[in-house]
Protein backbone atom coordinates (compact mmCIF):
# COMPACT_ATOMS: atom_id res chain seq x y z
CA UNK A 1 0.00 0.00 0.00
CA UNK A 2 2.78 2.33 0.83
CA UNK A 3 4.49 1.45 -2.40
CA UNK A 4 1.27 2.19 -4.26
CA UNK A 5 1.03 5.64 -2.74
CA UNK A 6 4.58 6.65 -3.59
CA UNK A 7 3.94 7.41 -7.29
CA UNK A 8 0.99 9.63 -6.32
CA UNK A 9 3.13 11.65 -3.91
CA UNK A 10 5.86 12.03 -6.50
CA UNK A 11 3.38 13.17 -9.11
CA UNK A 12 1.91 15.75 -6.73
CA UNK A 13 5.34 17.14 -5.92
CA UNK A 14 6.13 17.27 -9.62
CA UNK A 15 2.95 19.23 -10.29
CA UNK A 16 3.73 21.65 -7.46
CA UNK A 17 7.22 22.15 -8.84
CA UNK A 18 5.80 22.93 -12.25
CA UNK A 19 3.39 25.51 -10.81
CA UNK A 20 6.19 27.17 -8.84
CA UNK A 21 8.39 27.25 -11.93
CA UNK A 22 5.64 28.85 -14.01
CA UNK A 23 5.01 31.36 -11.21
CA UNK A 24 8.69 32.32 -11.06
CA UNK A 25 8.85 32.62 -14.84
CA UNK A 26 5.79 34.86 -14.82
CA UNK A 27 7.25 37.03 -12.07
CA UNK A 28 10.54 37.42 -13.91
CA UNK A 29 8.66 38.25 -17.12
CA UNK A 30 6.62 40.95 -15.37
CA UNK A 31 9.76 42.37 -13.75
CA UNK A 32 11.56 42.48 -17.10
CA UNK A 33 8.57 44.14 -18.75
CA UNK A 34 8.36 46.70 -15.96
CA UNK A 35 12.08 47.49 -16.21
CA UNK A 36 11.82 47.84 -20.00
CA UNK A 37 8.88 50.21 -19.58
CA UNK A 38 10.80 52.36 -17.09
CA UNK A 39 13.82 52.51 -19.39
CA UNK A 40 11.61 53.52 -22.33
CA UNK A 41 10.00 56.24 -20.21
CA UNK A 42 13.41 57.57 -19.14
CA UNK A 43 14.52 57.66 -22.78
CA UNK A 44 11.37 59.53 -23.81
CA UNK A 45 11.77 62.08 -21.02
CA UNK A 46 15.29 62.99 -22.15
CA UNK A 47 16.64 61.38 -25.37
CA UNK A 48 20.06 62.81 -24.54
CA UNK A 49 20.48 60.01 -22.01
CA UNK A 50 20.45 57.49 -24.83
CA UNK A 51 23.08 59.54 -26.69
CA UNK A 52 25.24 59.67 -23.55
CA UNK A 53 25.09 55.89 -23.15
CA UNK A 54 26.19 55.46 -26.75
CA UNK A 55 29.06 57.90 -26.22
CA UNK A 56 30.30 55.90 -23.24
CA UNK A 57 30.24 52.80 -25.42
CA UNK A 58 32.16 54.72 -28.11
CA UNK A 59 34.84 55.84 -25.63
CA UNK A 60 35.33 52.30 -24.34
CA UNK A 61 35.56 51.04 -27.91
CA UNK A 62 38.20 53.62 -28.79
CA UNK A 63 40.32 52.63 -25.80
CA UNK A 64 40.02 48.95 -26.69
CA UNK A 65 40.92 49.55 -30.34
CA UNK A 66 43.86 51.71 -29.31
CA UNK A 67 45.05 48.90 -27.08
CA UNK A 68 44.73 46.22 -29.76
CA UNK A 69 46.15 48.01 -32.80
CA UNK A 70 49.05 49.99 -31.30
CA UNK A 71 52.31 48.65 -29.80
CA UNK A 72 52.25 51.28 -27.04
CA UNK A 73 50.71 48.96 -24.46
CA UNK A 74 52.76 45.89 -25.34
CA UNK A 75 54.24 44.34 -22.24
CA UNK A 76 52.35 46.55 -19.81
CA UNK A 77 50.06 43.78 -18.67
CA UNK A 78 47.51 44.78 -16.02
CA UNK A 79 48.40 48.48 -16.21
CA UNK A 80 46.21 48.85 -19.31
CA UNK A 81 43.10 48.36 -17.20
CA UNK A 82 43.50 51.94 -15.92
CA UNK A 83 42.52 53.30 -19.34
CA UNK A 84 39.20 51.48 -19.12
CA UNK A 85 38.68 52.52 -15.50
CA UNK A 86 39.40 56.13 -16.45
CA UNK A 87 36.69 56.10 -19.12
CA UNK A 88 34.15 54.64 -16.71
CA UNK A 89 34.84 57.25 -14.02
CA UNK A 90 35.57 60.34 -16.14
CA UNK A 91 32.88 60.13 -18.82
CA UNK A 92 30.00 62.24 -17.49
CA UNK A 93 26.67 63.47 -18.85
CA UNK A 94 27.71 67.04 -19.65
CA UNK A 95 30.79 68.47 -21.33
CA UNK A 96 31.69 70.53 -18.27
CA UNK A 97 31.57 67.52 -15.94
CA UNK A 98 33.75 65.44 -18.28
CA UNK A 99 36.30 68.22 -18.71
CA UNK A 100 36.56 68.92 -14.98
CA UNK A 101 36.88 65.28 -13.96
CA UNK A 102 39.36 64.54 -16.75
CA UNK A 103 41.58 67.46 -15.84
CA UNK A 104 41.47 66.76 -12.12
CA UNK A 105 42.26 63.09 -12.73
CA UNK A 106 45.37 64.01 -14.71
CA UNK A 107 46.53 66.63 -12.20
CA UNK A 108 45.88 64.42 -9.17
CA UNK A 109 47.57 61.41 -10.76
CA UNK A 110 50.63 63.44 -11.74
CA UNK A 111 50.92 65.09 -8.32
CA UNK A 112 50.33 61.89 -6.35
CA UNK A 113 52.65 59.85 -8.56
CA UNK A 114 55.46 62.38 -8.20
CA UNK A 115 54.98 62.54 -4.44
CA UNK A 116 54.92 58.74 -4.18
CA UNK A 117 58.17 58.45 -6.14
CA UNK A 118 59.70 61.05 -3.84
CA UNK A 119 58.49 59.13 -0.77
CA UNK A 120 60.05 55.96 -2.16
CA UNK A 121 63.40 57.70 -2.77
CA UNK A 122 63.39 59.22 0.72
CA UNK A 123 62.65 55.85 2.33
CA UNK A 124 65.37 54.12 0.31
CA UNK A 125 67.87 56.90 1.11
CA UNK A 126 67.05 56.74 4.82
CA UNK A 127 67.66 52.98 4.91
CA UNK A 128 70.97 53.30 3.05
CA UNK A 129 72.26 56.16 5.22
CA UNK A 130 71.29 54.75 8.58
CA UNK A 131 72.10 51.14 7.66
CA UNK A 132 69.56 50.07 10.23
CA UNK A 133 66.42 48.03 9.90
CA UNK A 134 67.40 47.22 6.33
CA UNK A 135 64.75 44.52 6.10
CA UNK A 136 61.79 46.38 7.57
CA UNK A 137 62.80 50.01 7.66
CA UNK A 138 61.60 50.94 4.16
CA UNK A 139 58.07 49.44 4.37
CA UNK A 140 57.56 50.97 7.81
CA UNK A 141 58.59 54.40 6.59
CA UNK A 142 56.41 54.03 3.48
CA UNK A 143 53.46 53.10 5.69
CA UNK A 144 54.06 56.26 7.73
CA UNK A 145 54.07 58.36 4.54
CA UNK A 146 50.81 56.79 3.40
CA UNK A 147 49.23 57.41 6.80
CA UNK A 148 50.27 61.06 6.99
CA UNK A 149 49.48 62.04 3.39
CA UNK A 150 46.23 60.08 3.09
CA UNK A 151 44.96 61.34 6.46
CA UNK A 152 45.75 64.97 5.61
CA UNK A 153 44.16 64.68 2.17
CA UNK A 154 41.09 62.94 3.57
CA UNK A 155 40.70 65.59 6.28
CA UNK A 156 40.83 68.34 3.65
CA UNK A 157 37.57 66.98 2.19
CA UNK A 158 35.77 68.30 5.27
CA UNK A 159 36.57 71.86 4.20
CA UNK A 160 33.44 73.08 2.32
CA UNK A 161 35.39 74.84 -0.44
CA UNK A 162 37.56 71.77 -1.08
CA UNK A 163 34.55 69.47 -0.98
CA UNK A 164 32.65 71.57 -3.49
CA UNK A 165 35.44 72.15 -6.03
CA UNK A 166 38.22 69.60 -5.59
CA UNK A 167 36.59 66.55 -4.03
CA UNK A 168 37.12 64.25 -7.03
CA UNK A 169 40.75 65.34 -7.40
CA UNK A 170 41.44 64.66 -3.71
CA UNK A 171 39.96 61.15 -3.98
CA UNK A 172 42.11 60.34 -7.02
CA UNK A 173 45.16 61.81 -5.25
CA UNK A 174 44.66 59.52 -2.23
CA UNK A 175 44.08 56.46 -4.42
CA UNK A 176 47.09 57.06 -6.67
CA UNK A 177 49.48 57.94 -3.86
CA UNK A 178 48.52 54.86 -1.85
CA UNK A 179 48.76 52.51 -4.84
CA UNK A 180 52.09 53.80 -6.11
CA UNK A 181 53.64 54.03 -2.65
CA UNK A 182 52.58 50.54 -1.62
CA UNK A 183 53.63 49.10 -4.99
CA UNK A 184 57.01 50.81 -4.85
CA UNK A 185 58.31 48.24 -2.38
CA UNK A 186 57.60 45.32 -4.74
CA UNK A 187 58.11 46.95 -8.15
CA UNK A 188 61.60 46.88 -9.57
CA UNK A 189 61.27 50.01 -11.75
CA UNK A 190 59.00 52.45 -9.97
CA UNK A 191 59.50 55.20 -12.56
CA UNK A 192 58.30 52.89 -15.32
CA UNK A 193 55.33 51.83 -13.20
CA UNK A 194 54.27 55.46 -12.61
CA UNK A 195 54.80 56.26 -16.28
CA UNK A 196 52.56 53.38 -17.35
CA UNK A 197 49.78 54.48 -15.01
CA UNK A 198 49.94 58.11 -16.13
CA UNK A 199 50.04 57.18 -19.83
CA UNK A 200 47.04 54.86 -19.63
CA UNK A 201 45.07 57.53 -17.78
CA UNK A 202 45.96 60.10 -20.44
CA UNK A 203 44.69 57.71 -23.13
CA UNK A 204 41.42 57.21 -21.23
CA UNK A 205 40.92 60.94 -20.69
CA UNK A 206 41.68 61.66 -24.36
CA UNK A 207 39.02 59.15 -25.42
CA UNK A 208 36.50 60.81 -23.08
CA UNK A 209 37.29 64.31 -24.34
CA UNK A 210 36.97 63.18 -27.95
CA UNK A 211 33.59 61.53 -27.48
CA UNK A 212 32.07 64.17 -25.20
CA UNK A 213 32.07 66.68 -28.09
CA UNK A 214 30.07 64.27 -30.26
CA UNK A 215 26.52 65.63 -29.88
CA UNK A 216 27.67 67.61 -26.82
CA UNK A 217 25.44 68.14 -23.80
CA UNK A 218 26.26 71.51 -22.25
CA UNK A 219 25.81 72.18 -18.55
CA UNK A 220 25.53 75.90 -19.33
CA UNK A 221 22.50 75.34 -21.54
CA UNK A 222 20.85 73.20 -18.86
CA UNK A 223 21.43 75.93 -16.27
CA UNK A 224 20.08 78.56 -18.65
CA UNK A 225 16.95 76.52 -19.40
CA UNK A 226 16.46 75.72 -15.71
CA UNK A 227 16.28 79.44 -14.89
CA UNK A 228 13.66 80.02 -17.59
CA UNK A 229 11.67 76.97 -16.50
CA UNK A 230 11.57 78.16 -12.89
CA UNK A 231 10.16 81.50 -14.01
CA UNK A 232 7.48 79.70 -16.02
CA UNK A 233 6.50 77.61 -12.99
CA UNK A 234 6.11 80.69 -10.82
CA UNK A 235 3.91 82.23 -13.50
CA UNK A 236 1.86 79.04 -13.72
CA UNK A 237 1.08 79.23 -10.01
CA UNK A 238 -0.20 82.80 -10.22
CA UNK A 239 -2.16 82.04 -13.39
CA UNK A 240 -3.83 79.15 -11.59
CA UNK A 241 -4.69 81.39 -8.66
CA UNK A 242 -6.36 83.89 -10.97
CA UNK A 243 -8.08 81.45 -13.32
CA UNK A 244 -9.54 79.29 -10.56
CA UNK A 245 -10.92 82.36 -8.76
CA UNK A 246 -9.79 80.95 -5.45
CA UNK A 247 -10.53 84.27 -3.78
CA UNK A 248 -13.98 84.58 -5.30
CA UNK A 249 -17.31 83.75 -3.77
CA UNK A 250 -17.82 80.80 -6.12
CA UNK A 251 -14.28 79.41 -5.83
CA UNK A 252 -13.57 75.77 -6.57
CA UNK A 253 -14.43 73.29 -3.84
CA UNK A 254 -11.38 71.01 -3.99
CA UNK A 255 -8.14 72.95 -4.02
CA UNK A 256 -5.81 70.29 -2.65
CA UNK A 257 -5.80 68.36 -5.91
CA UNK A 258 -5.12 71.32 -8.19
CA UNK A 259 -1.77 71.03 -9.96
CA UNK A 260 -0.94 74.75 -9.84
CA UNK A 261 -0.80 74.63 -6.03
CA UNK A 262 2.20 72.25 -6.24
CA UNK A 263 4.08 73.55 -9.27
CA UNK A 264 6.34 75.80 -7.19
CA UNK A 265 7.81 72.84 -5.23
CA UNK A 266 10.31 71.95 -7.93
CA UNK A 267 11.60 75.54 -7.73
CA UNK A 268 12.21 75.15 -4.01
CA UNK A 269 14.29 72.03 -4.68
CA UNK A 270 16.37 73.47 -7.53
CA UNK A 271 19.33 74.84 -5.53
CA UNK A 272 21.45 71.68 -5.68
CA UNK A 273 20.99 71.38 -9.45
CA UNK A 274 21.77 75.09 -9.97
CA UNK A 275 24.96 74.99 -7.92
CA UNK A 276 26.18 71.84 -9.65
CA UNK A 277 25.42 73.12 -13.17
CA UNK A 278 26.97 76.50 -12.40
CA UNK A 279 30.22 74.87 -11.21
CA UNK A 280 30.36 72.67 -14.32
CA UNK A 281 29.44 75.43 -16.77
CA UNK A 282 32.58 77.36 -15.85
CA UNK A 283 34.68 74.53 -17.35
CA UNK A 284 33.01 74.62 -20.72
CA UNK A 285 34.48 76.44 -23.73
CA UNK A 286 32.59 79.00 -25.78
CA UNK A 287 29.51 77.50 -27.42
CA UNK A 288 26.44 78.97 -29.06
CA UNK A 289 25.59 82.33 -27.55
CA UNK A 290 27.54 81.61 -24.38
CA UNK A 291 30.83 83.49 -24.53
CA UNK A 292 33.89 83.34 -22.34
CA UNK A 293 33.36 84.78 -18.85
CA UNK A 294 29.62 84.28 -19.12
CA UNK A 295 28.02 85.46 -15.82
CA UNK A 296 27.04 82.00 -14.59
CA UNK A 297 26.84 83.18 -10.97
CA UNK A 298 24.00 85.51 -11.94
CA UNK A 299 21.83 82.45 -12.56
CA UNK A 300 22.36 81.49 -8.93
CA UNK A 301 21.15 84.92 -7.82
CA UNK A 302 18.04 84.57 -9.99
CA UNK A 303 17.49 81.08 -8.60
CA UNK A 304 17.76 82.32 -5.00
CA UNK A 305 15.16 85.03 -5.67
CA UNK A 306 12.89 82.49 -7.38
CA UNK A 307 13.10 80.23 -4.33
CA UNK A 308 12.18 83.13 -2.04
CA UNK A 309 9.18 83.82 -4.23
CA UNK A 310 8.26 80.13 -4.27
CA UNK A 311 8.47 80.06 -0.47
CA UNK A 312 5.91 82.87 -0.29
CA UNK A 313 3.78 80.97 -2.80
CA UNK A 314 3.93 77.89 -0.58
CA UNK A 315 2.63 79.92 2.36
CA UNK A 316 -0.02 81.49 0.13
CA UNK A 317 -1.20 78.08 -1.09
CA UNK A 318 -1.50 76.91 2.52
CA UNK A 319 -3.56 79.96 3.47
CA UNK A 320 -5.79 79.60 0.42
CA UNK A 321 -6.57 75.96 1.21
CA UNK A 322 -7.12 76.75 4.90
CA UNK A 323 -9.42 79.67 4.17
CA UNK A 324 -11.45 77.56 1.76
CA UNK A 325 -11.88 74.82 4.37
CA UNK A 326 -13.00 77.43 6.91
CA UNK A 327 -15.64 78.56 4.37
CA UNK A 328 -15.46 82.20 5.30
CA UNK A 329 -17.13 83.30 2.01
CA UNK A 330 -20.40 81.80 3.24
CA UNK A 331 -19.96 83.44 6.61
CA UNK A 332 -19.06 86.87 5.21
CA UNK A 333 -19.63 87.28 1.43
CA UNK A 334 -18.60 90.96 1.52
CA UNK A 335 -15.18 90.03 2.92
CA UNK A 336 -14.75 87.50 0.13
CA UNK A 337 -15.47 90.13 -2.49
CA UNK A 338 -12.95 92.49 -0.90
CA UNK A 339 -10.26 89.83 -0.82
CA UNK A 340 -10.89 88.84 -4.43
CA UNK A 341 -10.74 92.44 -5.64
CA UNK A 342 -7.54 93.23 -3.74
CA UNK A 343 -5.80 90.02 -4.80
CA UNK A 344 -6.85 90.45 -8.41
CA UNK A 345 -5.51 94.00 -8.45
CA UNK A 346 -2.18 92.96 -6.97
CA UNK A 347 -1.55 89.85 -9.06
CA UNK A 348 -3.02 90.78 -12.44
CA UNK A 349 0.31 91.73 -14.05
CA UNK A 350 2.60 89.34 -12.19
CA UNK A 351 2.08 86.21 -14.36
CA UNK A 352 2.57 88.20 -17.54
CA UNK A 353 5.77 89.74 -16.17
CA UNK A 354 7.17 86.32 -15.26
CA UNK A 355 6.30 84.93 -18.70
CA UNK A 356 8.05 87.86 -20.36
CA UNK A 357 11.13 87.34 -18.20
CA UNK A 358 11.17 83.63 -19.03
CA UNK A 359 10.91 84.37 -22.74
CA UNK A 360 13.71 86.93 -22.50
CA UNK A 361 15.99 84.41 -20.80
CA UNK A 362 15.22 81.63 -23.30
CA UNK A 363 15.75 83.84 -26.34
CA UNK A 364 18.61 85.76 -24.70
CA UNK A 365 17.01 89.11 -25.45
CA UNK A 366 16.86 92.16 -23.20
CA UNK A 367 13.57 92.20 -21.25
CA UNK A 368 11.32 95.23 -21.40
CA UNK A 369 11.91 97.75 -18.59
CA UNK A 370 9.80 97.30 -15.48
CA UNK A 371 7.60 99.89 -13.82
CA UNK A 372 9.25 100.99 -10.58
CA UNK A 373 5.97 102.40 -9.25
CA UNK A 374 4.19 99.04 -9.26
CA UNK A 375 5.62 97.61 -5.97
CA UNK A 376 4.92 100.88 -4.16
CA UNK A 377 1.36 100.95 -5.47
CA UNK A 378 0.87 97.33 -4.47
CA UNK A 379 2.15 98.06 -0.97
CA UNK A 380 -0.29 100.96 -0.63
CA UNK A 381 -3.17 98.77 -1.78
CA UNK A 382 -2.26 96.04 0.70
CA UNK A 383 -1.90 98.52 3.58
CA UNK A 384 -5.23 100.17 2.84
CA UNK A 385 -6.95 96.81 2.57
CA UNK A 386 -5.51 95.52 5.85
CA UNK A 387 -6.51 98.75 7.61
CA UNK A 388 -10.04 98.35 6.30
CA UNK A 389 -10.20 94.76 7.51
CA UNK A 390 -9.33 95.77 11.05
CA UNK A 391 -12.90 97.01 11.56
CA UNK A 392 -14.37 93.61 10.69
CA UNK A 393 -15.91 91.65 13.56
CA UNK A 394 -14.74 88.16 12.47
CA UNK A 395 -11.16 88.22 13.77
CA UNK A 396 -10.14 84.84 12.31
CA UNK A 397 -11.43 85.76 8.87
CA UNK A 398 -9.65 89.11 9.04
CA UNK A 399 -6.35 87.43 9.96
CA UNK A 400 -6.64 84.96 7.07
CA UNK A 401 -7.55 87.66 4.56
CA UNK A 402 -4.78 89.98 5.78
CA UNK A 403 -2.21 87.16 5.56
CA UNK A 404 -3.25 86.32 1.99
CA UNK A 405 -3.04 89.93 0.86
CA UNK A 406 0.31 90.45 2.60
CA UNK A 407 1.77 87.34 0.96
CA UNK A 408 0.59 88.48 -2.45
CA UNK A 409 2.20 91.84 -1.82
CA UNK A 410 5.48 90.12 -0.93
CA UNK A 411 5.28 87.99 -4.09
CA UNK A 412 4.84 91.06 -6.27
CA UNK A 413 7.82 92.75 -4.60
CA UNK A 414 9.95 89.64 -5.10
CA UNK A 415 8.97 89.48 -8.76
CA UNK A 416 10.27 93.02 -9.07
CA UNK A 417 13.62 91.86 -7.66
CA UNK A 418 13.65 88.90 -10.05
CA UNK A 419 13.06 91.28 -12.93
CA UNK A 420 16.01 93.42 -11.86
CA UNK A 421 18.23 90.32 -11.60
CA UNK A 422 17.23 89.24 -15.12
CA UNK A 423 18.03 92.73 -16.40
CA UNK A 424 21.48 92.46 -14.79
CA UNK A 425 21.97 89.08 -16.47
CA UNK A 426 20.99 90.57 -19.83
CA UNK A 427 23.48 93.39 -19.35
CA UNK A 428 26.37 91.21 -18.17
CA UNK A 429 25.78 88.49 -20.79
CA UNK A 430 25.18 91.06 -23.53
CA UNK A 431 21.79 89.81 -24.59
CA UNK A 432 20.30 91.02 -27.85
CA UNK A 433 18.60 94.39 -27.49
CA UNK A 434 15.09 94.78 -28.90
CA UNK A 435 13.67 98.17 -29.76
CA UNK A 436 10.01 98.49 -30.65
CA UNK A 437 9.10 101.37 -32.93
CA UNK A 438 5.48 101.38 -34.02
CA UNK A 439 4.81 97.97 -35.53
CA UNK A 440 8.44 97.21 -36.32
CA UNK A 441 10.92 95.42 -34.16
CA UNK A 442 14.61 96.25 -34.52
CA UNK A 443 17.20 93.88 -33.08
CA UNK A 444 20.68 95.17 -32.27
CA UNK A 445 23.43 92.71 -31.37
CA UNK A 446 26.32 93.99 -29.29
CA UNK A 447 29.78 92.96 -30.34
Amino acid sequence: MAAAMEPQTTEKESNNGGVVGESNAGFLGCAAAGLAGKMARVARDDPRRVAHSLKVWLALTLVSVFYYVTPLFNGWGDSTIWAVITVVFVMEFTVGATLSKGLWRIIATLAAGSLAVGAHLVARFWVVVTERYSDHGEPVLLAVFVFVVASAARFSRFVPEVKARYDYGVIIFILTFALVTVSSYCVEDLIEFAHERLTTILVGVAACLFTTFVFPIWAGEDLHNLAATNLDKLAEFLEGILESECFGENSCERLEGRAFLRVYKSVLNSKAAEDSLCALARWEPIHGKFRFHHPWSQYQKIGALCRQCASSMEALASYVVTSKKSQYPEANPELCVKVGAACGAMSSRSPKTLRELSSAVRTMTTPSPTNDDVPAAIGTTASDFIAELSEDEALLQVMQAAAIVSLLSDIVTQIKKISEAVEDLARLARFEKTQRTGHAVVVNIED
